[in-house]
């Protein structure tokens, strides 16, 4: 039976520094948790802007030996296995209004609106400064690492 994206309850998301430090060596602790949470995430979503934060943040890796064929290689196995949440033009609505309410940057208020628009009930993050916007909770991984 296929679930619709709405009938869909405990979806989780991560956000861009997640997925950099699961290939990022220079913190082992970071690493080993965000590799740990990201391997193990259950009914994961792929947020289209994540997506695209990752393929350009992960060149600061180059240095350590991990290339862009890499990961552009990695947010295609993410495909693979979590839904792929993709913008519409009223979570730029929303997002103007997460900015109004919440005081976010304009990026991080695009991540929360989407995680909403695609019903994400936990997004894993070490940025924000909210544990609950708009019912979507929202955990550091790292805070007691």
């Amino acid at each position: 039976m296929h679930l619709s994206l709405a009938e869909r309850y405990y979806m989780n998301a991560v956000d861009t520094n997640i997925l950099i430090y699961v290939n990022d060596p220079r913190d082992l602790i970071k690493q080993e948790i965000a590799s740990l949470l990201v391997s193990n995430l259950i009914d994961g979503v792929l947020i289209w802007q994540v997506a695209c934060e990752y393929l350009a943040a992960s060149r600061k890796l180059e240095s350590l030996g991990y290339n862009r064929e890499q990961a552009y290689q990695y947010i295609r196995d993410l495909q693979q296995v979590w839904y792929t949440a993709l913008p519409s033009w009223a979570m730029i609505d929303r997002a103007e209004n997460l900015i109004k309410h919440f005081n976010l940057s304009h990026w991080d208020s695009m991540i929360v609106s989407a995680c909403l628009e695609a019903n994400v009930k936990i997004l894993y993050t070490e940025d924000f400064g909210y544990t609950n916007i708009d019912g979507l909770k929202i955990i550091n991984p790292f805070k007691n690492s």
